[in-house]
């Protein structure tokens, strides 16, 4: 299908009309003593009435939206797809220290040779989605569980379920055993959608999920996966999805279409802190934060564009902006974190490449390697390069800045090459999950486009802040979006007060997007959710003078040091994360030292380079971790990056611990989201770590 005409990065850059503050308002909701007054977007209701719950009159539910989009869309392309040709598997030696002694072990890698893309229109999708919820209908499906990767599939799914009124609940393709039993468990779900890959993860999990009837699979299975759940669980009919449309051609029913106070999706929560906690969401929950999200762009995306989808569905961010995408009527096409670039694919482009996208949302760990990756090229072509990349860079800021026109001469003889490389047509990026350095956020937005920062919980349908482009600002998080209220309450144990130059405390938000519970977690939702409907967030902020909100720390992830004093965890490792030896990194700290010590996994070409200057060309990975020459040096550069950063005294980390294995949900350091497991992190180092506190005291 011939793609759409879409507006040149530059065209619409000049378009955008840079909107003066303040960019929020006083809510008129009478504030507590202890209490800043709430605020909510400029662009929302007048104080006191209420906020914008619809994207368009007729829009309440998910399957009211998918109608009113196949009509108005129709042809246009909706969802774009690549599928596996071949995968290419490629074994390497690599050498690591085992209990002290040097060892080479064989490390495989697969890469993938992918199709290009293929669409289906609006239309399609929507005859798509009516098939496969008459067949859902027909077998008596009651809840569908989603534990799939990102796809165009992942989405029919949900929204078919939803055309018959069935709520979905959602599961990482990444959860471990464990937290997919719970969630298949208490939600009692009678149907799985899942990949075929994750066929043999469903055999312990549905020995106690035995409220599961169906499973339905997408991609070719592999025979021995399929008898495994056969005999394991005979009772369990499996069967692909090309089956299920088949089934539901077969026995065509009319759609029985939710209301807003249905039940829509349960999201379970990434699980970084304990067993993952279902979030309510209900059809009006979600519209709404689609609103809400619609309100806050202000225009700025279109049926023009393109946005890959890569994050995880199961994540509230990529789940609300997938639907925004549908109504704002452009095109989604689907990649994987594995193929998105050219490196991880044989005999292709990468996704990214492939696809061209004109948006892109991301979380700080893409963003920090796409930086990386780009200076690593700068500096690899010399010096002379690099200088004029630098100048270009600062009088770019510069006029970026100060709004002097002209900087499009720039982008033309410095940054097209960078530009070229995520596609060329990007104007504007989204960063969402986490926070991310004011330093990375000016180099994006320089060097590519725009990064636009946004804020959200799955609690608050990812709907708290969102910055437009035309609000474009360094270092917050941006203005709450048009569907909910947002306040600060102090938080005196921590010394953030309503009193405070500025007022600071912790953030709350109250709006349609809202949750109003975890699924039967009572205890839960009395700790989390007030009587008069406002989410703790467990954030602290304070409102910018623009009317910008800034995130400043986070209540759980304060800790207090040998002196007394306090660290926030994650606003320290968003300024050590710029260190470009940096591939990742957790800052521990602990009551019984002065101060933290890092634990990082190493960009391999940046360590590689380090280890090359001092003379150990000769190495690998797994020995270099250990050299303590090289831990010498890194640990000086990230301290470079934190005095750069302004960090306090008490903030800058003591030592360094290099962890030679990355952190991924597979082997659980990380979670699906891409969130610490701190717990996991500690224990995998503990030895290390503890060493580094006694060389340093």
């Amino acid at each position: 299908m011939a793609p759409h005409t879409v507006v040149p990065a530059d065209e619409f850059h000049k378009a955008i009309v840079r909107k003066s503050p303040p960019y929020s308002k006083e809510s008129g909701i009478p504030a507590a003593q202890n209490e800043v007054p709430a605020r909510r977007s400029i662009n929302s209701s007048p104080p006191g009435s209420p906020l914008r719950v619809f994207p368009a009159d007729g829009i309440e539910t998910t399957y009211e939206l998918i109608q009113w989009v196949a009509k108005k869309y129709g042809d246009k392309p909706a969802l774009g797809s690549r599928k596996i040709i071949k995968i290419h598997e490629e074994t390497k030696l690599v050498k690591k220290i085992v209990d002290g002694q040097e060892t080479t072990v064989p490390k495989k890698w697969n890469y993938f040779e992918l199709s290009p893309y293929t669409f289906v229109t609006y239309k399609e999708l929507l005859d798509e989605v009516n098939i496969l919820g008459a067949a859902l209908k027909h077998l008596e499906v009651s809840l569908l569980e989603n534990y799939a990767a990102t796809s165009a599939k992942w989405m029919t799914m949900a929204l078919a379920a939803n055309s018959q009124s069935i709520p979905i609940a959602t599961a990482y393709d990444t959860l471990g055993e464990e937290g997919l039993t719970h969630s298949l468990v208490e939600t009692e779900a009678n149907a799985v959608f899942t990949d075929a890959s994750l066929l043999p993860t469903l055999v312990r999990p549905l020995t106690k999920a035995t409220k599961v009837r169906y499973v339905i699979y997408k991609d070719e299975p592999k025979d021995s996966h399929i008898t495994a759940i056969n005999e394991a669980h005979p009772g369990i009919k499996l069967m692909s999805i090309e089956e299920l449309y088949d089934l539901g051609k077969a026995n065509p029913a009319l759609p029985n279409p939710p209301k807003r106070e249905d039940l829509c999706c349960i999201m379970y929560t990434s699980g970084s802190t304990g067993t993952p906690k279902g979030v309510v969401l209900l059809h009006k929950n979600v519209i709404a934060a689609v609103s809400g999200a619609d309100g806050a762009i202000d225009g700025a995306v279109t049926e023009q564009d393109y946005l890959l989808a890569y994050l995880p569905l199961a994540h509230i961010l990529e789940f609300v902006f997938e639907l925004a995408c549908l109504f704002w009527g452009g095109t989604l096409g689907y990649g994987t974190v594995k193929t998105i670039s050219d490196s991880s694919v044989r005999n292709c482009k990468g996704d990214i490449a492939e696809f061209r996208p004109t948006i892109m949302v991301g979380v700080p760990a893409v963003w920090e390697t796409v930086r990386k990756g780009i200076l690593s090229k700068v500096h690899a072509q010399g010096s002379a390069v690099s200088k004029v990349f630098w100048a270009a860079y600062h009088a770019k800021s510069f006029m970026q800045s100060w709004r002097i026109p002209g900087s499009g001469v720039l982008d033309a003889a410095i940054f097209k090459k960078v530009k070229e490389a995520t596609g060329g047509r990007l104007r504007v990026v989204f960063n969402g999950g986490a926070a991310i350095s004011k330093d990375t956020q000016q180099f994006i937005s320089t060097v590519i486009c725009p990064m636009i920062i946004g804020y959200g919980l799955t609690e608050t349908a990812a709907m708290c802040t969102v910055m437009s482009p035309q609000q474009h600002t360094i270092g917050t998080v941006g203005a709450p979006t048009t569907c909910v209220d947002i306040k600060l309450v102090d938080v005196p144990e921590n010394g953030y007060l309503s009193t405070n130059h500025p007022p600071q405390g912790e953030v709350l938000i109250k709006g349609e997007a809202v949750s109003k519970e975890y699924y039967l977690n009572e205890k839960e939702t009395k700790a989390a959710f007030t009587e008069d409907g406002w989410f703790r967030t467990g954030d602290i902020g304070e409102w910018a003078p623009n009317g910008h909100l800034k995130l400043i720390d986070r209540k759980k992830n304060l800790v207090k040091t040998l002196n007394g004093e306090y660290i926030a965890l994650e606003k320290v490792e968003s300024i050590y994360r710029t260190c470009s030896i940096v591939a990742n990194i957790m800052v521990y700290a602990d009551a019984d030292h002065v101060k933290p010590i890092a634990v990082i996994v190493p960009a391999e070409p940046a360590f590689l380079k380090l280890a090359k200057e001092k003379g150990l060309a000769d190495k690998q990975i797994g020995e270099l971790v250990h050299n303590r020459t090289l831990c010498k040096v890194v640990l000086d550069q990230l301290l470079e990056a934190g005095k750069k950063g302004g960090l306090a005294g008490i903030e800058l980390i003591c030592g360094v611990v290099i962890d030679d294995e990355e952190w991924t949900p597979q082997n659980g350091l990380v979670t699906a989201a891409q969130k610490l497991q701190r717990k996991k992190i500690f224990d995998a180092n503990k030895k290390a770590i503890l060493q580094a506190f006694k060389e340093d005291s």
